[in-house]
């Protein structure tokens, strides 16, 4: 089969002309919208299509929109695409109105711009990769693919290629320089088939009949490595390390370069940058929108604990937040002893320390409400692993891998765990490594959409639960 490669995976020219057809969609469908609606052009508009151009770029940017989707899914390019827009818009139209004071995003041409920018952007995006894809399916743009190592991630990888036959990837074999040798990381037979040599492969990229090369070897297998690298640095073939870091359990891991120097982060929050913006954003905003709106019900629950108790009506308790710096995270009492100490019994099903209305605050989250202002103030966050008592850290963290690594962000009033179920007394370590494990899910996988769901979700499966005593 005749392979043609004229579109190269990291063409900065395709790129350039990728941001050159967005940026015209958007001032097109501007111009377009006002004419066809017979609107007087207004002085503001211009500066306006120009901004939404700058912004649009720079939130494609912050989402890697323009890198190559050769091998990724086309929802995730749409996701990036319509975040694009919908972040740029929403920072013209706060900008807008804090600081100019002007409504000129209701009018009709603005509002007709707005929902069919989106709609053409995402057109022209899934209509590309509609053509490239039936291009590469028909054998155009195609790179043959080879592996090397026969190990557990070559399978995963040989998986994805078959999966993505729009991609252009054709696996055309494993190779490996271990003849039968199992080493414990071999496949079976079945699963291989014929293994070839890799001075075979060697010979099948200088002949061109291998474009690219993805090596899977061991990281401990670095001479080998090294030895063949040189021995492909004689052919045209591009060639990739494919690091197995899913020994790993990564948290965010990424390419970061120092003075020419390339790392991969192991550990990391994925607040950095602009994402830590977003999110400070989305606390303050909806911390101030749910306090407005729970305020009657905090003054009620305020006067029943007075009246049903002796004691303050808060109780600050020290937890964990961000990078494991201390923080005092406020609650209702709902007990009438204040443990705060180096020793914590976890509250339990008739419990006496628990007032008989502080065991209904308890069972409906109610006791929680406070923790908005935390999230308002900044050591807390609507969103994120719920804090545990700094005795109950001190004893998990040497029972449970990684659980400590749930303090890479900040602590939520609610999180993923909770809407599936882990909320409450975790009276066995299987609970409470449950429940770390859907935080640190909750960190690899960290958006604002998840965030959202969450909340959303929180409202039904959240706030009431069996196991909260």
């Amino acid at each position: 089969m005749q392979r043609q490669g004229k579109i190269r995976q990291y063409d900065s020219k395709i790129n350039a002309i990728s941001r050159l057809v967005d940026s015209s969609i958007i001032l097109l469908t501007f111009i377009a919208s006002v004419d066809l609606l017979e609107a007087e052009w207004k002085p503001l508009y211009l500066p306006v299509a120009l901004l939404s151009i700058v912004a649009f770029n720079f939130f494609a940017e912050s989402q890697d929109t323009y890198r190559s989707w050769r091998g990724g899914k086309l929802r995730e390019e749409i996701v990036a695409v319509l975040f694009s827009w919908l972040s740029g818009i929403f920072i013209l139209i706060m900008g807008g109105l804090l600081f100019f004071q002007t409504h000129i995003y209701s009018d009709e041409p603005i509002l007709y711009w707005i929902v069919l920018t989106p709609i053409e952007l995402v057109s022209w995006h899934a209509v590309v990769r509609a053509i490239l894809g039936f291009l590469r399916a028909k054998g155009y743009n195609t790179r043959a693919v080879a592996i090397v190592g026969v190990t557990p991630l070559a399978a995963r990888l040989k998986i994805a290629f078959d999966r993505m036959e729009w991609s252009g990837y054709r696996f055309a074999g494993y190779y490996d320089d271990r003849g039968d040798q199992s080493e414990g990381r071999r496949l079976s037979k079945e699963s291989a088939g014929d293994v070839l040599h890799t001075k075979q492969l060697i010979e099948d990229c200088k002949s061109g009949k291998i474009d690219t090369v993805f090596i899977t070897l061991a990281m401990s297998a670095e001479h080998r490595i090294k030895k063949l690298t040189e021995a492909l640095a004689d052919t045209t073939a591009s060639v990739y390390l494919v690091p197995d870091l899913f020994i790993f359990n990564l948290i965010n891991s990424r390419w970061v370069d120092y003075q020419g120097i390339t790392a991969i982060s192991i550990y990391e929050t994925p607040f950095a940058g602009l994402d830590s913006i977003l999110k400070r954003l989305e606390d303050i905003v909806l911390s101030i929108v749910i306090l407005i709106l729970i305020a009657p019900i905090m003054l009620v629950v305020t006067l029943l604990i007075k009246l049903t108790s002796p004691g303050p009506v808060l109780f600050k308790q020290d937890r964990y937040g961000a990078d494991g710096k201390r923080i005092k995270v406020w609650k209702f009492r709902s007990m009438r002893v204040e443990d705060n100490g180096l020793i914590i019994n976890q509250a339990s099903k008739n419990d006496e320390r628990v007032t008989s209305l502080g065991r209904l605050l308890r069972k409906t989250s109610l006791d929680e409400l406070p923790q908005f202002f935390n999230a308002l103030g900044g050591s807390m966050s609507i969103v994120g692993p719920r804090p545990h008592a700094v005795a109950h850290n001190e004893e998990y963290r040497n029972k449970i891998q990684g659980y400590m690594l749930r303090h890479k962000v900040k602590p939520g009033i609610t999180g993923l765990a909770q809407i599936k179920g882990f909320r409450g007394e975790t009276d066995t370590l299987d609970k409470m490594e449950e429940r770390v494990h859907y935080d640190l899910k909750y960190i690899q996988t960290w958006s604002i959409g998840l965030d959202l769901k969450i909340i959303f979700l929180t409202i039904f499966k959240g706030f009431v639960n069996k196991n909260a005593y």
